[in-house]
């Protein structure tokens, strides 16, 4: 985040604060049961969000040299990333052309090519098929159309993109409507990746997402882990066409009046929460990035599947700052698995009861209807 827009944005909640006020919507949101349970909408969310829309898949640190791959699953399509001799990132279908077996599974580093582990047919770094045990016996069946099928992918500001459907274009820089400069300036170009965890749990993915888009639970839900840190019912809420930023006040930021306007770091006494249209859910927490990566799960509504990942400005290469960064870790995964989650479980299985035909997003909610708008929007 520019320096200008944490003065601003600081003046703004300094100004809450006083007031005792928050981000107010223009009106009460009801949303309807049906976006968290309906079959149909749910099979229109897979294709229009999870095979047609540009997806985050990781950071740069992740894949940082020529050889060095990750795997996603999430969307349904098996993403293979791996990082060419020519220092560009190369997304592909891991799948091999000869039988359609996996290549490679989680991440690592090849040395020269990806070997199919069934009959051993061969690719670089590229994709290009380089080898086939017996190749005569396959006269006729051209090396050059055979290469793994490529998928589009863009690398910016040390955030990975891949769409999963060959062929498909897109324009990051448009898609992030605003928000371009605001994520370059935090440079995670630099930032250090320290562990990813995989979850499930039995709730609509979008359920997931909308647990990180409120403070008015912190005091209630949270009242003796994040509540003592965060202020409740209190947040900067703006939208960026589909995306949206939400500023939660840590207590600390009544600090910021006693410092002159150019020395303030806002991010130091916030937790800022950006969600990358249609399943990201990034969060700058003062001094560290975690990024939650949200899917369905299953052929239902009711099962979400995550990848929770944890970056670090620097390197964990002493054991305090191991030790430092697995607290924070933890204190993050307790949260969401023994309080937020639950809830959230509970309130899936409330849905199916016949209880109501909606849910209500209060004035002081204006993200949770800000995100289920652009949901209905891009559903048509």
């Amino acid at each position: 985040m520019q320096h200008q827009t944490q003065v601003a944005q600081g003046h703004r909640i300094l100004n809450y604060l006083e007031s005792r006020s928050t981000t107010m919507a223009e009106a009460v949101y009801r949303n309807p049961v049906s976006d968290y349970t309906c079959p149909e909408q749910f099979a229109r969310e897979r294709e229009v969000f999870f095979r047609a829309s540009p997806l985050l898949v990781g950071l740069s640190c992740e894949v940082p040299e020529p050889g060095d791959y990750l795997t996603d699953d999430f969307s349904g399509v098996p993403i293979l990333v791996v990082r060419g001799d020519d220092g560009r990132l190369n997304a592909l279908i891991n799948v091999c052309r000869h039988r359609g077996a996996r290549l490679v599974e989680g991440r690592g580093r090849i040395k020269k090519a990806f070997v199919c582990p069934y009959h051993a047919w061969s690719y670089d770094r590229r994709g290009c098929l380089i080898g086939r045990p017996h190749a005569q016996a396959f006269d006729g069946v051209e090396a050059q159309s055979h290469g793994l099928r490529p998928l589009p992918i863009v690398e910016r500001h040390g955030l990975i993109w891949v769409c999963p459907t060959p062929g498909a274009g897109f324009d990051i820089e448009a898609h992030l409507a605003g928000l371009d400069a605001e994520i370059a300036a935090y440079g995670f170009e630099g930032y250090h990746h320290y562990e990813t965890r995989d979850l499930r749990q039995r709730m609509n993915w979008k359920l997931v997402v909308d647990t990180f888009l409120e403070t008015y639970h912190l005091n209630v839900l949270h009242r003796n882990t994040i509540d003592p840190i965060l202020y409740s019912n209190l947040g900067a809420f703006d939208g960026f066409g589909s995306n949206l930023r939400l500023i939660a006040a840590r207590r600390t930021i009544g600090e910021l009046q006693d410092q002159p306007e150019q020395d303030w770091d806002l991010i130091r006494h916030t937790a800022v929460v950006y969600i990358l249209f249609p399943n990201t859910v990034l969060i700058m927490q003062g001094d560290h990035l975690e990024t939650w990566c949200v899917y369905p799960a299953g052929d239902t509504p009711d099962a979400a599947r995550m990848h929770v990942s944890l970056y670090t400005p620097e390197k964990a290469s002493s054991d305090s700052a191991r030790r430092h960064w697995e607290r924070n870790f933890k204190l993050l995964l307790d949260t969401v698995e023994e309080e937020d989650f639950p809830v959230g479980e509970s309130i899936q299985r409330g849905f199916h009861s016949g209880a109501q035909g909606h849910i209500t997003f209060g004035r002081n909610e204006p993200a949770l209807g800000h995100y289920h708008r652009q949901i209905r929007e891009a559903l048509g």
